[in-house]
């Protein structure tokens, strides 16, 4: 609950808050970038391995929000619900600053997307830019539920990775404990909202011919719906029932 009221008392400092939203979305780009090109010739070569490689690296992203630090909607999704139900924050302001949130995230991935699209890194020849076209097609092709049902699968796991690494104080394993989680979704294919971003971003400005806005607005639309269940249900409301009464929640953390 204290991270959810942290999060709430940010949109006080108005432009550190919108930075905090850019670089959490510059943050996750830069995993869901990193996954491409070190799976890319695994993906193209259709080696069982590209999932694995997928999983191990992009857990770059959560370490980078956590330790030099960012916001990040799918945190949020969890951490301003609980401070909804502890009271603290007013469910409407919960709702503008998770709004904001998922808005920075959104510049941050496009701005970053838009970048690297320079770079020549997805170029049409590159093993990156093979991947990207396979796995922008596979998003489209996926049914409303699916994308849903991933989407919450994905930010059960994103949201145990911080609720875990809270629970210690090794920064060792912190990082262990969210790269394992971050593992897990990734390998299994599940959907994360903001990761998307910069996936269809990029299709968009390298001109994959199936990155259309459509398809873009529909899977951050339904991914992020299914985050956000995962996110504030599955975990955020677990942990309230676990943790007793509402006012004891947060000292469920720290006892432990």
């Amino acid at each position: 609950m204290e991270s959810g009221h942290h999060k709430a008392a940010g949109i006080n400092r108005p432009l550190a808050f919108a930075v905090a939203t850019l670089l959490g979305g510059i943050f996750i780009g830069i995993a869901d970038i990193l996954m491409f090109t070190a799976a890319g010739p695994f993906y193209v070569a259709q080696s069982p391995a590209a999932p694995l490689l997928s999983g191990l690296v992009f857990g770059l992203g959560l370490v980078l929000v956590v330790f030099a630090g960012g916001e990040l909607a799918t945190s949020a999704m969890m951490a301003l619900p609980q401070a909804v139900a502890g009271k603290q924050v007013a469910l409407l302001r919960a709702v503008t600053v998770l709004m904001l949130i998922l808005l920075g995230n959104l510049v941050g991935s496009v701005l970053l997307a838009a970048l690297v699209s320079y770079s020549g890194v997805f170029a049409a020849d590159t093993a990156a830019g093979g991947m990207l076209e396979g796995v922008v097609a596979a998003k489209v092709h996926k049914s409303d539920l699916e994308l849903f049902v991933r989407g919450i699968m994905c930010n059960v796991l994103v949201c145990l990775a911080i609720w875990s690494q809270a629970r210690t104080q090794n920064d060792v394993a912190k990082i262990l404990l969210m790269g394992w989680a971050m593992f897990a979704f990734v390998t299994s294919g599940f959907e994360h909202v903001v990761a998307n971003m910069t996936t269809f971003s990029l299709g968009l400005f390298l001109g994959v011919e199936q990155a259309t806005l459509f398809e873009a607005a529909r899977n951050w639309l339904i991914v992020g719906a299914g985050n956000l269940v995962g996110g504030a249900v599955f975990i955020g409301g677990a942990y309230l029932l676990v943790g007793g009464p509402v006012k004891e929640a947060t000292a469920l953390v720290k006892r432990h």
